[in-house]
């Protein structure tokens, strides 16, 4: 007996056949607007992290420190305008346009403050509890108040310090050992520059072990250093011990200069004074302290929380000394202290 199968529906085979191809059409249409997304989303542009960078002196004053920054962004593959956008800071000396500059900063809601000194720091810090900031260089973070600890920040700040203060007294000692009759030292600092107050109690420690007159001169301004000098020579002053300060940084020039034409051997409390006729250096590397603020942007862009990066403090500290100036000042030296300098300039 022959099976007969139910006829199918006229039409019925045709339907199915227009079902399949619009399944098929369907996938196609999905698999394409998937790949517009895919495409549409790898060529959306990456958010180039914004930083600042706060300074009170000038950025002609502080060039090879920014070189010596830029250099260590570069070395961690950031280059400035292609995947790192830098906003330059910067108050001309002028102590109170910082605030100012450092509010601004945070209202261009900056991922990183980068600042240059404490006077830059302070203002940061009291414009912002949030927004990380590295400093660069510092004297003395603790004991102006901008981290609870070098192991511990504990805060939105953290950086390199220099140790300043520290080492105040062994620049005194060094001065003790090119001239050993030294009674009367004569001491330019800035008083409203954070860490000076220490550094000088640091100055009067080693002062009165070693039997010597401190002479004080407050510089508030760059018409202060000249009146200084000359306040020193009356004085009798045998030497100067330089303080740090942003008015004392950018008339370095001025001060190394008149120094010299004073016949008195100062000794600087940056390494850029040997560049514009300085006679003696002692401490930290600040182009490398600068250099290596890079390494802790880096690592906040990448998500590292300020509170958790320990302050760095230097290992190694320079002597520099110019047999030039020392000539032009009269003055010969030891060569027990020349053999222990890590730079003699001639």
């Amino acid at each position: 007996m022959v099976s007969l199968k139910s006829p199918r529906p006229l039409g019925e085979g045709k339907g199915e056949g227009q079902l399949v191809m619009i399944k098929i059409l369907c996938l196609a249409l999905g698999a394409m607007l998937l790949a517009i997304s895919v495409q549409a989303h790898a060529q959306q542009p990456t958010k180039i992290p914004p930083i600042g960078f706060l300074t009170t002196p000038s950025l002609s004053a502080n060039a090879a420190r920014i070189e010596a920054f830029k250099q260590g962004l570069r070395e961690l593959g950031y280059v400035e305008g292609k995947n790192i956008v830098i906003e330059w800071r910067s108050a001309e000396g002028k102590l109170d346009r910082v605030p100012a500059l450092a509010a601004e900063l945070v209202r261009l809601k900056v991922d990183v403050i980068v600042t240059g000194g404490p006077v830059s720091t302070r203002a940061a810090k009291e414009a912002t509890v949030t927004i990380p900031i590295v400093m660069a260089i510092d004297s003395d973070p603790v004991g102006s108040g901008f981290v609870a600890s070098l192991a511990r920040p504990g805060g939105n700040i953290t950086g390199l310090a220099t140790l300043a203060p520290e080492l105040s007294g062994k620049r005194l000692e060094l001065l003790k050992e090119i001239l050993p009759r030294i009674s009367r030292v004569a001491v330019v600092g800035q008083s409203t520059y954070p860490g000076n107050t220490q550094a000088l109690k640091e100055v009067e420690l080693a002062a009165s072990a070693f039997g010597m007159q401190l002479q004080y001169l407050d510089v508030l301004g760059s018409k202060d250093i000249e009146t200084a000098f000359q306040a020193a020579s009356k004085g009798r002053a045998d030497a100067v011990l330089v303080l740090g300060g942003p008015v004392l940084f950018s008339q370095r020039t001025q001060i190394a200069q008149l120094a010299v034409k004073s016949r008195l051997p100062a000794i600087s409390p940056t390494a850029e004074f040997m560049e514009v006729g300085g006679f003696m250096y002692y401490g930290a590397n600040s182009l490398d302290m600068y250099r290596r603020a890079a390494t802790y942007v880096d690592k906040i862009l990448k998500g590292a929380k300020p509170a958790d990066l320990p302050v760095e403090q230097p290992k190694k500290f320079d002597l520099i000394i110019s047999l030039k100036a020392a000539k032009q000042i009269g003055l010969t030296i030891p060569p027990t202290v020349l053999a222990r300098a890590d730079k003699v300039m001639k």
